[in-house]
C-alpha cells in the first residue's frame, strides 16, 4: 500500500486488512481508504451487524494512555511540548505495526575487516584522480546485494497472502534526517560498481536530508541496512521496515586482539571487528538464508 493510504487509514480508523487494493498489483491506494471510510462495502463491518456465527474482528492493541492523561501526570513540572509532524507519526505507526505484526528473530556475529580495509585503501588510491572515496558502507551495500543474489530465498518480501521473491537486489539504506528517517533504495545494486554505488548513495543521502526525494526513490526493496557504527554504537538490533523480509544493523564493535605473522613469529595486534545483527521475519526467509549477508561481508573482499 502507499504511505499516504496507510496514513489516511490510521487517521480515519480504517482496518486495512479488510480492504482490496485497486492500485497496481492490488496495492491499496488513497481512493480505496477514502471509499472505505465513506461506507464502502469493502470497509470493516460494524459491530452491530456481526452475528454469533461470524468471527469478530480482532481488537486493536491498546494505544497507551491519552495525551491528556500523560500531561496530567506531569502537571506542575516544566516541560516543552513538541507537536508530531506527519513523518514522525508515520514512522511511529510503521514501527509499531512492524513489532506487533512481524515475528522478528535475530542473527548476530562479529567480523574482521583487515583485508577489506586494506583493499579499500588500495582502491581509493586508484580512484583519487576521479575524486572518488569509497566508504566501508559502500562495501557493505555491495556485499548485501551479492548475497541476495546468491541466496534468493532471502531476497523476498511479505505480501499479505503471498511471498514475492525479487530478481534484482534492491537494497534500502537508512538515512537519519532532522525529525525523522528515510530509507532510499539502491536499485539493481548487484550490477553496479562500488564507485557507482558510492556516488548514488551520497546523492540519495544528500537529497534525503534536504527532503527532496521522490516517493519511488524510498519505496520498494527487500532488504535494508542501518549503520550506527559511524556514531560509535557498538551493536544494536534494528526493526524491520515492512514489507521487507530483513534488515542488517551494523555496529562499531570493538578492536579485538589478532595476530599477524612478522617473519617467523606471530605478533599480536588489534583489528577492527564490527558487530553485525540481522533482524529477519520468520514469515519470509529461513535462518540459513538471511544469514547470507553477514557471511558474505565477512568474506569481502
Amino acid at each position: 500500500m502507499t504511505p499516504l493510504a496507510r496514513r489516511i487509514a490510521a487517521d480515519k480508523g480504517v482496518d486495512l486488512t479488510e480492504l482490496s487494493g485497486s492500485g497496481p498489483h492490488g496495492r491499496i491506494i488513497k481512493a480505496d481508504v477514502e471509499a472505505a471510510s465513506a461506507g464502502s462495502a469493502k470497509a470493516k463491518p460494524a459491530e452491530s451487524t456481526q452475528t454469533a456465527s461470524a468471527p469478530a474482528t480482532t481488537a486493536a492493541p491498546a494505544a497507551g494512555p491519552s495525551a491528556d492523561a500523560v500531561m496530567k501526570i506531569y502537571e506542575g513540572r516544566a516541560f516543552e511540548e513538541i507537536s508530531l509532524n506527519g513523518m514522525r507519526k508515520t514512522i511511529a505507526a510503521r514501527l509499531t505495526e512492524a513489532k506487533q505484526s512481524i515475528p522478528h528473530f535475530y542473527l548476530r556475529r562479529d567480523i574482521e575487516l583487515d583485508a577489506l580495509l586494506k583493499f579499500r585503501g588500495e582502491l581509493n588510491k586508484q580512484l583519487e584522480a576521479r575524486d572518488v572515496k569509497l566508504s566501508v558502507n559502500d562495501f557493505i551495500i555491495k556485499a548485501c546485494a551479492l548475497a541476495l543474489q546468491t541466496v534468493s530465498d532471502a531476497n523476498a518480501v511479505w505480501a499479505g497472502d503471498r511471498i514475492l521473491k525479487l530478481k534484482p537486489s534492491d537494497v534500502a539504506v537508512a538515512v537519519a534526517i532532522e525529525g525523522g528517517l528515510f530509507t532510499p533504495v539502491l536499485k539493481d545494486a548487484e550490477m553496479k560498481s562500488l564507485s557507482t554505488l558510492s556516488a548514488e548513495m551520497k546523492d540519495l543521502a544528500t537529497r534525503a536530508r534536504d527532503r527532496k526525494l521522490a516517493p519511488h526513490e524510498y519505496q520498494g526493496g527487500s532488504f535494508a541496512i542501518s549503520n550506527l557504527g559511524m556514531f560509535g554504537i557498538d551493536n544494536f538490533d534494528a526493526v524491520i521496515n515492512p514489507p521487507h523480509g530483513a534488515i542488517l544493523a551494523v555496529g562499531a564493535g570493538s578492536r579485538n586482539p589478532s595476530s599477524a605473522k612478522m617473519g617467523s613469529s606471530p605478533s599480536p595486534r588489534s583489528c577492527p571487528s564490527p558487530s553485525l545483527s540481522i533482524t529477519a521475519s520468520s514469515t519470509v526467509p529461513w535462518a540459513r538464508s538471511c544469514s547470507a549477508p553477514s557471511r558474505t561481508i565477512s568474506k569481502t573482499p
